[in-house]
């Protein structure tokens, strides 16, 4: 089974110089947790909702929030971003994604074309939706998102 057949295609993807405020408000309006950064088309690297947790204060929206506090929404992507992300083409196989997940430790898989522009992403939740339907169908339903 290839990884176009149950990838999420639709990405959502940033760049280099977007700040962590911008990434924060993505990640409180969608339901997935991995951003690409993307320049000139090509995938530079991937944030997680997991990098934004550690780069960012954890007194913003507290009582005791500071200005310094504050500032740290004022990172950019760049300083915090996962590079050269281990990817995989959409004709790999989910054998090829199990194998990447098990051998590494990431939680999503960028998948790109021949020119390294990005096309889907996988998440271990994709590999389990599609091995393990919620519903009674066959495996192979649509996975929701990264």
């Amino acid at each position: 089974m290839q990884v176009e057949k149950f990838m999420t295609s639709r990405v959502v993807t940033i760049g280099f110089d977007d700040t962590l405020a911008t990434v924060r408000e993505i990640f409180a309006e969608a339901s997935f947790h991995h951003l690409l950064v993307v320049e000139d088309g090509k995938l530079q690297g991937v944030v997680s909702d997991r990098d934004l947790l550690r780069a960012i204060s954890p007194f913003i929206d507290s009582v005791v929030e500071s200005a310094r506090d504050l500032g740290t929404l004022n990172k950019r992507v760049h300083q915090i971003m996962s590079r050269k992300p281990l990817t995989l083409r959409p004709e790999s196989s989910l054998s090829d994604a199990v194998a990447l997940f098990l051998s590494n430790k990431i939680s999503c898989i960028p998948i790109v074309d021949a020119e390294f522009r990005p096309v889907g992403i996988v998440s271990w939740r994709d590999v389990l939706r599609y091995l393990v339907p919620m519903d009674e169908g066959e495996a192979g339903a649509e996975p929701a998102s990264a």
